[in-house]
């Protein structure tokens, strides 16, 4: 599934228009997004929860050359599965 079918879903399931619905999709998104630039977890209970976490720094390799790089540390987002979601994809 990819964002227009979900808008389409969103549409359907709802009774509004596409437009209304992509309009609340996006804003759902960027809410998410800025809670997690600052550093908020966010739970959907019975989904999930999308929180941030540090990978640290390390030292990689180029795979055509062999040569050492350096990989600095950032932030990364994770998910962690509800329990009504990973009951729902047994």
């Amino acid at each position: 599934m990819n964002k227009q079918s979900l808008i389409e879903k969103i549409a359907k399931d709802t009774g509004v228009t596409k437009v209304a619905a992509a309009a609340a999709l996006e804003s759902a998104l960027d809410g998410i997004t800025r809670s997690l630039k600052k550093g908020e977890g966010i739970t959907f209970v019975g989904f999930g929860t999308f929180k941030t976490a540090v990978r640290k720094a390390r030292v990689g390799r180029n795979p055509q050359t062999g040569a050492e790089v350096k990989i600095p540390k950032r932030r990364v987002v994770r998910f962690t599965p509800g329990k009504a979601l990973k009951n729902a994809v047994k």
